[in-house]
């Protein structure tokens, strides 16, 4: 099973412009490239060259995209598309434009789920064989702990010891696309490929040579707004100003973080000042002069 989610928010912005190919990081845009029956040759190339001959998709099934616990109070976990590999095995893909805290706990607890699902119900003969759940993560953003020079993780279960695979029925793969940094001329395989176009696609005005091969090129076809019906477009502009919107929100919520921590920072060297003053006899008027504060505040000190 294959699910795709991305960051929701509902705002407006007044003016803005697009470029001649729709933004994959929005949440219709990688719906529209990837998330139907017709384009699903997409989903299973780029698939493909991911996982590198480990595995082979040779079809894709798109189902639900709505997992609900056993029981009414469970969280459910919703996604933007579901889909099921030819052999049963399972699928989640991320496509995250931002940071999300504690969004490792949220991939173990999605690929949970989907284990979880495969339990036979009222069977008492039922082996516990599963089907392998894999979860990707495109990611426009950066972990704090990753390795500058790695933007591509795979994860598995493996023994501390030896590093040896323990379980090869679950994996993540994570990208990190911010550090995916490669030029033309350094892209070596058709993966690379892939992140080169899914990192920039909205900006490009043209189709490079390279890129112009059937997969690449029907991709191409799909993204150009120019072929995008009325209400297609219109469901585009209202993904992509939310998006923006909620750029701008988190952009200002740092800025002023980092304005109060200024602040901060500059009361606190203030106190440490006052005190060393304090702590030398000076008079609590002269120093508050001095610095500002009261002598309320001096006294506490």
């Amino acid at each position: 099973m294959l699910y795709f989610a991305t960051v929701h928010t509902i705002n407006t912005m007044e003016k803005f412009t697009t470029g001649r190919f729709i933004d994959p990081f929005t949440d219709w845009g990688f719906k529209r490239l990837f998330g139907s029956e017709p384009h699903k040759e997409l989903l299973i190339d780029f698939l493909n060259q991911l996982f590198l001959g480990e595995r082979e998709i040779i079809d894709l099934v798109y189902n639900k995209n709505e997992y609900l616990g056993e029981l009414a109070e469970n969280r459910k976990a919703v996604f933007d598309l579901l889909c099921t590999g030819a052999n049963g095995e399972q699928f989640i893909i991320e496509a995250q434009r931002v940071y999300q805290e504690y969004f490792k706990d949220r991939c173990l607890y999605y690929t949970s789920s989907l284990i979880r699902e495969q339990a036979v119900v009222g069977s008492s003969k039922w082996t516990y064989q599963l089907k392998p759940v894999y979860l990707i993560g495109l990611l426009d953003f950066c972990f704090d702990d990753s390795h500058l020079d790695r933007f591509l993780h795979r994860i598995q279960l493996t023994t501390k010891d030896t590093g040896e695979v323990f379980y090869d029925k679950l994996g993540f793969i994570f990208i990190e696309m911010p550090k995916f940094n490669k030029t033309e001329s350094e892209l070596t395989s058709e993966l690379d490929y892939w992140f080169y176009l899914l990192k920039n696609l909205s900006k490009l005005n043209k189709i490079p040579l390279f890129l112009r091969k059937p997969v690449f090129s029907k991709l191409f076809n799909i993204a150009e707004v120019s072929n995008l019906t009325k209400d297609e477009k219109m469901a585009y502009d209202h993904s992509l100003k939310a998006q923006w919107d909620y750029l701008n929100s988190m952009d200002y919520v740092e800025k002023k973080g980092f304005e109060r921590g200024i602040e901060e920072g500059k009361h606190r060297e203030k106190l440490n000042s006052a005190r060393a003053m304090k702590d030398n006899g000076l008079d609590l008027q002269l120093i508050s002069k001095i610095t500002g504060l009261s002598t309320e505040q001096l006294k506490a000190l």
